[in-house]
């Protein structure tokens, strides 16, 4: 029983990981062919760093990432606190709410936040889909994931904290800044983490609401896919891994650093 879960395990993680080994190996492959090796070289990294297209689309989706993340967080962070002071009926209605684009497919939010966009500027009769009509999406399906980061850090919070603040003598404002907000900080963390990642990860709602102009890296991928994959673009999630596990590994340091003191 034991060798059969080890076997199921290891399948699980085969299927999971093997795809990224073969990415990071042939971008390392001197053969565009991915059923070839021709050798060891670094030249799709050197084609990558030389193709403006890739870049400017890494550039488009990484500003995107952030700003939508900072903005998504402070607006989202917001909304859970005016969420954790309302009713109990009045909470439950406004989280159901809240979950819709949660539980959406992506394809729907793409599909109604273009046609709005649409109706919009023929009413007004100008404007077009470009980087702020692609903002403005990535923070409508982040902010959801904010408040639902933040909320359960609210619910733990001692209420009489705050108050016994405000009864020393500090301003609502700033009892709020060195009280409240230190206590909930791991949740608007994680949950701007989270945007961030969701952003960086999204295509079909980028899909739908982005120019020609301000395409992100999942959109210029998949263009690309038409005529064959750059292995440029193996080269790019290569250095995209990487960055991922070096900040998981500062992540777990301090982590680590935590606990021990």
């Amino acid at each position: 029983m034991k060798k059969l879960k080890s076997i199921y395990l290891a399948l699980i993680l085969f299927f999971l990981y093997a795809p990224i080994v073969v990415l990071v190996v042939f971008s390392f492959n001197a053969s565009r062919s991915r059923g070839v090796w021709a050798g060891f070289t670094l030249d799709w990294y050197r084609a990558l760093f030389r193709d403006t297209r890739i870049m400017r689309a890494l550039y488009n989706t990484l500003l995107v990432g952030v700003l939508s993340a900072l903005i998504s967080t402070v607006i989202g962070t917001m909304a859970a606190i005016g969420i954790n002071n309302m009713g109990r009926k009045s909470r439950r209605l406004i989280m159901n709410i809240t979950n819709i684009p949660v539980f959406n497919p992506d394809v729907v939010i793409g599909v109604s936040l273009m046609l709005l966009y649409v109706t919009i500027f023929s009413i007004f009769r100008r404007g077009e889909l470009g980087f702020i009509t692609l903002l403005i999406a990535h923070i409508s399906f982040s902010i959801p994931y904010i408040i639902l980061s933040v909320l359960p850090k609210l619910r733990r919070l001692n209420k009489s904290l705050f108050e016994a603040a405000i009864d020393l003598g500090a301003k609502p404002a700033y009892a709020f800044f060195k009280v409240i907000l230190p206590e909930i900080s791991p949740g608007i963390l994680t949950g701007m983490i989270l945007a961030f990642t969701m952003s960086i990860d999204d295509f079909l709602v980028s899909f739908f609401t982005t120019g020609p102009e301000s395409d992100t890296l999942s959109v210029v991928v998949f263009s690309m896919a038409r005529r064959g994959v750059n292995p440029s673009i193996n080269a790019l999630s290569t250095l995209m891994l990487l960055v991922v596990l070096i900040l998981l590994f500062i992540i777990n340091l301090r982590d680590k650093k935590r606990l021990t003191e």
